[in-house]
């Protein structure tokens, strides 16, 4: 039997079902942790399924702290939803223990497994089709925000150190222009003149951290949609997943990474630069539903740099894609060459196409706060 064979049936020995188990499958699209379904079928009734997965200790040198964030938020969640009247079963996520009731198993190789039951009736959607679902998605993410407005954020543990440090990013993109170890620096000057024009963009946010304008929130940090839950029958967005990134942070990051990715028609490496457009009316949409559900948790301020958000947010991922391009994309996986540069440029249209929007995101941001 193969190693990751042998793990798998070692993790899953390390749990009691209720149930005897039908059959192990691989789930799901993520690229980071191994994921299985691990179905059991009761005497009577429906098969009962589990998410079972093995974190990536490349992503997360340290899963251990990867779990007791979650376990430590789930469970703050569960209680704030069933103060609500919610349904704490399917509205969050739900860390079961081992055999020896701790909420994550360890196996001979010193890999970290977690068992989770499966949210039946539940659709995990790719893409946003419709400014709807869009707006469904950031009405979840504003809940997130507001159920944990409370909790004490300094708590936890920086799971990706330094994740969004702007400042951090284009310190390291310096670092890269000056060594310049692939001879790429020169091809690519307007770019490089693209960032240095905003090196002061880059400190905006966590300057005003510093003076005590932005408070630390616990933060999602990957704000995709597909993250969220639907309910299959109602169309719900339902329950927010994937908290590995889930740690301190501010606010206006959570807002702005999904403005970066869904306020546009693109593809991430579009080569036409034409065809990549920030969508204002997909910034309303978002706007709209975050605060919705954010439901008057943000502070003043965090209003205020509500738009910086998106501006940052998109202007660091583009520092990134040409910070690894300079050294030789070593970072973010590849299928053709030049595909980081054409990244980097997609989101720098972005930002260009923010800035000349600016005050009308600001606009908008203020009729929906009010």
């Amino acid at each position: 039997m193969a190693q990751a064979e042998l793990q798998l049936q070692e993790a899953l020995a390390a749990y009691s079902f209720p149930a005897p188990m039908a059959g192990t499958v691989r789930y799901g699209c993520g690229h980071i942790n191994d994921t299985f379904c691990v179905l059991t079928q009761p005497k009577e009734g429906d098969c009962i399924r589990y998410i079972l997965q093995r974190l990536s200790t490349a992503a997360f040198p340290h899963p251990e702290q990867v779990m007791e964030n979650m376990v430590s938020v789930t469970g703050y969640l569960r209680r704030e939803i069933a103060a609500a009247g919610g349904d704490p079963a399917r509205e969050t996520l739900t860390v079961l223990p081992t055999r020896e009731g701790k909420p994550y198993f360890r196996d001979s190789q010193g890999q970290v497994w977690r068992l989770m039951p499966y949210i039946e009736g539940t659709d995990c959607l790719q893409s946003a089709d419709t400014p709807e679902l869009f707006e469904a998605s950031a009405l979840a993410f504003g809940r997130f925000q507001r159920m944990l407005r409370d909790y004490p954020a300094q708590t936890l543990h920086e799971t990706i150190p330094r994740f969004h440090d702007t400042e951090n990013r284009f310190s390291k993109f310096q670092a890269a222009l000056a060594a310049d170890p692939m001879g790429r620096a020169a091809s690519v000057q307007r770019e490089v003149d693209f960032v240095l024009a905003r090196q002061a963009d880059c400190g905006v946010a966590l300057a005003a951290q510093r003076r005590g304008e932005l408070p630390l929130r616990v933060t999602h940090n990957d704000t995709k949609l597909n993250n969220v839950l639907f309910d299959r029958k109602t169309g719900r967005a339902l329950c927010v997943i994937d908290l590995d990134t889930v740690m301190p942070g501010l606010s206006i990051n959570d807002f702005g990474d999904s403005i970066r990715f869904g306020a546009n028609h693109s593809a991430e490496d579009e080569q036409d630069l034409s065809k990549v457009n920030f969508d204002l009316s997909l910034y309303e949409v978002y706007t709209r539903g975050f605060l919705a559900g954010a439901g008057g948790a943000l502070t003043q301020a965090e209003l205020h740099y509500l738009p910086w958000g998106g501006r940052l947010m998109t202007l660091e991922c583009g520092i990134r894609f040409l910070t690894d391009y300079l050294e030789g994309d070593h970072y973010f996986h590849t299928q053709r060459p030049g595909q980081n540069l054409d990244r980097c440029r997609t989101q720098f249209k972005l930002v260009a196409d923010m800035e000349g929007q600016f005050g009308r995101m600001e606009a908008i941001v203020a009729r929906y706060a009010g």
